[in-house]
Order: structure tokens, then sequence, then C-alpha cells
């Protein structure tokens, strides 16, 4: 295991998105294992000590990913920066945020299902960003799982563009391996937590079907270089050589509209496999739109590139926020040119305000390591920003740039909350700011016209964690149930009153006559005031100037009201 890259092209950012229960956690896990930071392998559900990646309380107990978390190994003298991110649609913000900054994903699918709801909802995030991917499809090993069944839903539901690099060794139960189509030798084990794949030649019965697969393979590979399809065309398929193949394929992934499938049991040894073609195939911060970060001048509005290298101004981006129970709050940040330290004074240029920087960590999912400073192309988080938000730019203050930042869905559902006691009243207001500071799709207000404190999130079990850390990480108690509504009348018919104000106390008097009608406006419209007024002036003959004076009424208005 290394400690340490050469360049940036060995460095790796990848995401492991995929619907909820495919085994993305389990992967994860499985890679921290065979990458040597797990000396045994945890499961998520039923294993004694439980997932890295999955710290939380809540996540232990239910057995799903709620927040992602990053963790960072080292394979083949390449750093890779994985985070785990969660299967949920209540908790989709975090793959959004993470796909922001991620440079490849590995998106897993569960052998028994193929395609799933939420599997289409984080291709297209993927899409979105144009992240180029590989696919996993895991628990080929169980009852009902198929990888060839697993790949037609790839090809029907998200793209036909999608060739097996991998496959399976046995069926179901009977899994122990993959033949690799590129060097077109069979990786296998004896049992899933074994430390090493034993390489050997290709089982007798599978051949045939290997040379097929791999003839497609080729057929896609070189129309990713068109002297390599002249060679193939002129030469034939043994004429492309292993590093020409491998070359042309990552050429066909990084263009992220070519995706490479590979399946097995994600409990153990076969992410070997999965760690190759995260190295091989999926790209270094260099290769993401040629190794270059545009952004604005927030002054002028001018567009300026900077290059991932450490002699660039800085420019970063935060991502995530959490509240650590020890250090207070954590900014993870992903770092695009530039190089920062601890004790550097930053320009956060989303809100125009100049910070330093406390301590920058490594994170492990929730444990931390300290490290001096962070490069280009890295991801780590930061202690010590106070007004740093989610999709803040950080950046030199000499050199300011404002990046994209990262736009979020509405929460669609809302519930009415209150503390039991009088005392939970002060803990209820900051434990739920807080929290509404980490998740950018949870939302707090109070109703002005019932008094009510309204949360509202992304769904039902979005909303019960949230009850349930308040109550285990602020202690607080609180009732909830559903928002009252504030019901008002209206106007659905014509009516007129009138008004007259008459008082003579010597002098001139005063006297006014009002008329107002008030008639339904137009659904939607509102208020509608108009106003018409009328003025009558009397005026005195000459001839009665000696007499008294006649009574002189003020104007007379008329006021039309519509609603």
């Amino acid at each position: 295991m290394a400690t340490g890259i050469k360049s940036l092209a060995d460095m790796r950012n990848i995401g492991i998105i995929a619907h909820i229960d495919a085994g993305k956690t389990t992967t994860s896990e499985a890679i921290l294992y065979r990458t040597g930071l797990k000396h045994k392998i945890d499961l998520v559900k039923g294993g004694t000590g439980g997932a890295d990646t999955d710290w939380m309380e809540q996540e232990k107990e239910r057995g799903i990913t709620i927040t992602s978390a990053a963790v960072t190994v080292y394979w083949k003298n390449h750093q890779i920066n994985i985070i785990d991110t969660p299967g949920h649609i209540d908790f989709t913000a975090e793959v959004e945020r993470s796909l922001r900054v991620l440079d490849g994903a590995v998106v897993v699918f569960d052998g028994k299902m193929g395609v799933e709801a939420q599997s289409e909802t984080v291709w297209r995030q993927a899409t979105k960003y144009g992240i180029p991917r590989i696919c996993f499809v895991n628990k080929i090993n169980q009852i009902g799982g198929d990888f060839y069944k697993s790949l037609d839903s790839i090809h029907k539901r998200l793209s036909k563009n999608a060739v097996a690099i991998h496959l399976p060794i046995g069926f179901e139960k009977d899994i122990c391996g993959v033949v690799d189509l590129v060097d077109m030798k069979a990786y296998t084990y004896k049992d899933y937590a074994d430390h090493e794949l034993t390489v050997g030649e290709i089982p007798a019965d599978m051949v045939e079907k290997a040379k097929n697969a791999r003839s497609m393979l080729v057929e896609e590979a070189v129309q990713a270089d068109e002297d390599l399809m002249n060679k193939f065309f002129e030469e034939g398929e043994d004429a492309i050589t292993v590093d020409e193949l491998k070359s042309a394929l990552r050429k066909r992934v990084l263009d992220g509209d070519f995706f490479l499938v590979t399946g097995g049991d994600g409990r153990g040894v076969i992410v070997e496999k999965v760690l190759d073609l995260m190295t091989d195939y999926l790209p270094s911060p260099l290769d993401r739109d040629q190794g270059q970060t545009v952004g604005t001048d927030p002054k002028t509005g001018d567009q300026i590139v900077r290059k991932a290298d450490d002699s660039e101004p800085l420019t970063a981006l935060a991502f995530k926020i959490a509240t650590d129970p020890f250090v207070g709050k954590l900014i993870f940040i992903r770092v695009y040119a530039g190089k920062l330290k601890s004790g550097d004074t930053v320009l956060n240029a989303s809100t125009g305000d100049k910070e330093r920087i406390g301590r920058l960590v490594r994170m492990h999912a929730n444990d931390r390591k300290d490290i001096n400073e962070i490069g280009a192309g890295d991801i780590a988080a930061v202690v010590g920003l106070k007004n740093c938000t989610t999709g803040s730019t950080l950046c030199s203050p000499a050199h300011p740039i404002l990046l994209e930042s990262i736009e979020f869905p509405d929460p669609p559902v809302s519930i009415a909350v209150e503390p039991k006691t009088k005392a939970d009243q002060e803990k209820m207001g900051i434990g739920l700011s807080k929290m509404a500071e980490e998740d950018p799709t949870f939302r707090v207000h109070t109703d002005e016209e019932t008094g009510q404190t309204i949360i509202s999130g992304m769904g039902e079990l979005h909303l019960e964690i949230i009850i349930d850390r308040l109550k285990r990480e602020h202690n607080v108690e609180a009732n909830t149930g559903a928002p009252q509504v504030a019901y008002r009348e209206t106007i659905r018919s014509t009516a007129e009153a009138q008004g007259k104000h008459v008082k003579q106390s010597g002098g001139r008097g005063q006297y006014g006559d009002v008329w107002i009608k008030f008639e339904p406006n137009e659904p939607g419209k509102g208020f509608e005031f108009i106003d018409q007024i009328k003025v009558v002036w009397f005026l005195k003959s000459t001839a009665s100037r000696s007499k008294r004076v006649s009574k002189i009424p003020s104007p007379v208005v008329l006021s039309l009201v519509t609603q």
C-alpha cells in the first residue's frame, strides 16, 4: 500500500452512487478491507462492528446511508478519495453536492433487481455534471442475481453504450471470480474474504463466450481512435495490444458516454477489480475539462480560468457542512487550484468575507487526521470557518474568483414541531438552525399567523431523522404534528354601504358622504383598491355675504373596493 502519490495524474476523486440497498456501503467497506485500512469486513446489516462509512447511530439502526462519508485509500500508487453517498430519495441532495466536486463515479446495481428508480435518478445527476462512470453489478452471488439480465436492464433504461469488461465466473452461490476481457485471464477466489485474487486461465466452458465478449469490447474501443480503427480493420482484433486497448477504452470512458460494466460479490476481494477500473479508466483532476476550472470575477463578471496546479491562486468550493461534537463546524472542500495551508487567510467570494483557516483535516468517515496543507485536486475538511455555507467559493484574497454554486430542490414535505418543555425551547432553536446549516434541503420557519415552528424536508424519513437527531444530539424532546391552516374568509357577492358625517358646532361645520362597494375579484389577483372621488363646491352669492354663512360641504367620496 502506497502512502503518497507522485503526481496529480495518480489521484482519483470517486463517488459510489446507487439505489438504496444496492450495496454501495458494503462495496466501500470491502474497498477499505482490500486496501489495508481495515483488518476485517464488517457488514452493513448484521455485522459486529458496523460499517465505517455508516457511522451515525441512525444509519447503524436502519442499515442505510443517510449522510455522505469521505474516505481516502491508496491502491497501486494511486490516491483515491471515495465518497459513499446515500441511496434513499429523501437524501438525494447528498448525492447532488458530492457529484458537483467529484471527477468520476462507480454506479452500483443490485444484481437481483437491475436498474431501479433511484438508479435512474443518480444516473441523471451524474449526467448533469458530466461525470464519467463505471458500473458494478453487485449481489449476483445471491439467489436471483443475474449479471446478464442486469446488463440488459442498463441497456434498456440507461444507456446502450454499456459494455462488459469482466464476465462473472459461476452463477448465484457458485460465483467465484471474473474473466478479464482485456488480458483474457481469470481472477478467482475461494472465499469472498480472501486477501488477494488468484490469476489463472479462463475456464474451458467460458472460452467461447469470453472471446465473443472481447470482440465486442474491442469494436467499441477502437472507435476512440481513427488510426486504431484502421489497424483493427486491416490486421484484425489480435493486432490490438493490451496497452492500446486500455488507452482506447479510457479515452471512451472519459468522454462520458461510454460505460464499462463489471460484477460480483461486493462484500469482498472482488472489489480489487473495481479498484483497477478506477485507476485505469476513471479520470484524474487533470483529465476533467483538460485540468481547468472556469469561474467568474465577483466584481466584473468576466470569465476566469484556473488550472489544476499548486502554483495557481487558491480556488476551492465548499460542498458539505457538518457539525462535529469535538471540533465544531466542519467544512468539506474540493481544491481545484492552488494550495491551502493551516493559518491561511481566504476570501469567501460568495459573501465577500475574509476568514482564517484554523485546522485542515483528512476525513475517514467521522474520524479526522490533521494535515498541514491540501493541494490542487484534493478533498479535505476545514475547521474554523464561521460564515461558510454549502456552495461557497474559497479563494485567494488577491485573486478572487466565484465558482458555480450548487442548486438544490425545494423541500416538499412539512410538519409542525414544538418543544415539550419550556427548557427545550432555546435548545430546539439552536439545534434546528445547526441542522439547517448542514442540510440545504432542510428548512425551518415560523408561521406568522399560527405561531407554529414549521420544518420542511424531502420526505417523511428525512424529517424523522431530523427529529431523532434533535433528541440525541441536542437533548431536545419535541412534539410533532400537522401544520395548522389559517383559514380566511372571502367575498362571494357584491355589497354596498354608505356612511355620512355631519357636525355643526358653529362656524362653517363639517359634512362628509362616503359610499363603499365590495365585489369579488378574479381568483389569484388578491386585493385591488379603486378610489373614485367627486368634489362638489357650493358657492355663495355676493348678495348673501352679509347674511349667515351657508354650510359648505366637504368633498363627496365614492370608494370602490374589490377583492
